[in-house]
């Protein structure tokens, strides 16, 4: 039997390779997904939180709006907003409306924020090496760039990133 056949107790054939393909890379996403999301437990955040942290990081010191971070998520994530507030209450970012338009809200990381991703740095800049050191840089460079066409036949790939301000607006508020 196969490597995920046996894997997932299938005993019946997959009923084309492109399935077998998708259901190996969803298998493989996951399995390196649950062992980045070990390795930023010790520090308290889930992959997620810390994928917004890096994100804001590049972006530091402007700091970005909800939807610009929502488009820069490695994973889609339903509800930003509320990742936003429990990093706003960790004290890792901080949040200020646009004195232009406050209906938007800018997003920057914290010198907190900061602090935690230089302490994660060396851990998380090892992963990768750690759990694809058993490919060649040729085999890589292959292998990123078949992901990459699986990519582009994501009908979703651009949907603008919805985001909801679950407090008012206090001056909205006052004005009304």
């Amino acid at each position: 039997m196969a490597g995920l056949k046996r894997e997932i107790a299938q005993e019946r054939p997959f009923s084309t390779p492109q399935e077998e393909a998708l259901l190996n890379i969803l298998r493989t996403a996951d399995c390196l997904q649950r062992a980045f999301n070990r390795r930023v437990r010790e520090w308290q955040i889930t992959g997620t939180q810390y994928n917004v942290l890096r994100i804001l990081r590049g972006a530091h010191p402007n700091g970005l709006t909800c939807s610009a971070i929502g488009d820069r998520m490695l994973t889609a994530v339903p509800d930003i907003t509320r990742l936003l507030a429990r990093l706003k209450a960790l004290k890792l970012v901080v949040q200020n409306r646009d004195p232009r338009d406050r209906r938007v809200v800018w997003t920057r990381i914290s010198d907190s924020g900061l602090d935690l991703l230089r302490q994660m740095d060396p851990v998380i800049q090892a992963l990768p090496v750690e759990l694809l050191n058993q490919f060649t840089p040729e085999e890589l460079t292959a292998f990123i760039r078949f992901l990459e066409r699986a990519r582009a036949h994501c009908d979703d790939a651009a949907q603008p990133v919805a985001c909801e301000l679950h407090a008012p607006d206090p001056a909205a508020t006052q004005r009304a």
